[in-house]
């Protein structure tokens, strides 16, 4: 089967390829192991953070094997946990920061999926693509929201959610300019997606199990 080559790094088709781009994912592991470890010391072992944990190792996995098999299946294995993460966690996040009720929480990432995907319909039709990265814009516009709305409420999540929004501004940068810089740096970009979204989505789920229901309603 062929590889799928759409990295700087990747030079042909064998498995080590993407060293830099592979090895790196380590980054999700590393922040879901200390995840557990907080949800343990904080006797915050509940479904849906062990539900978290459990996708964010995938995540890991699931990009390591992007970057070494390159196939296409692989690459589904990174997307789809990718996804599933951000919505379970739009429900967990509705559901506990702003006390909504379990069919609101629902809703949210049942109606982010079409909004999202009309956003980036948008974009391909007025602006040109960002290697990729116009997809994630709509999840870095609901972080922000989400994280002013709570810092208006005097929630203490809104401070992890905000600093999220810039490690996410930040790390879709290094996945945006990856190509556009293959000749001057041959490595790319790529890796320092993976670094800051393995510190980002330890964030975000360290910001979960920290904190729980909203001052106000």
């Amino acid at each position: 089967m062929d590889k799928v080559d759409i990295y700087c790094e990747r030079i042909d088709g064998s498995f080590w390829s993407e060293p830099a781009n592979a090895v790196t994912n380590i980054a999700f592991i590393i922040a879901a192991l200390i995840c557990l470890n907080m949800m343990v010391r904080r006797d915050r072992v509940e479904p849906l953070t062990v539900l978290l944990f459990i996708v964010l190792c995938c995540i890991g996995t699931g990009s390591f094997l992007w970057h070494t098999v390159a196939e296409g299946w692989a690459g589904a294995a990174d997307t789809i946990s990718i996804l599933v993460f951000i919505l379970i966690y739009l429900y967990a996040a509705t559901r506990r920061f702003f006390g909504a009720p379990v069919w609101m929480s629902a809703a949210v990432p049942i109606l982010f999926i079409p909004s999202a995907i009309g956003f980036v319909a948008a974009w391909g039709a007025a602006l040109p693509s960002v290697n990729g990265s116009e997809g994630y814009f709509p999840v870095l516009l609901i972080i922000i929201a989400y994280g002013a709305i709570l810092w208006r409420l005097g929630h203490g999540a809104a401070g992890g959610l905000i600093a999220t929004a810039a490690l996410l501004s930040l790390s879709l940068t290094f996945r945006s300019v990856d190509e556009a810089v293959c000749q001057a740096f041959p490595l790319g970009t790529h890796f320092m997606w993976h670094v800051l979204n393995g510190v980002l989505l330890g964030v975000v789920l360290a910001t979960f199990i920290r904190h729980g229901e909203p001052k106000a309603a």
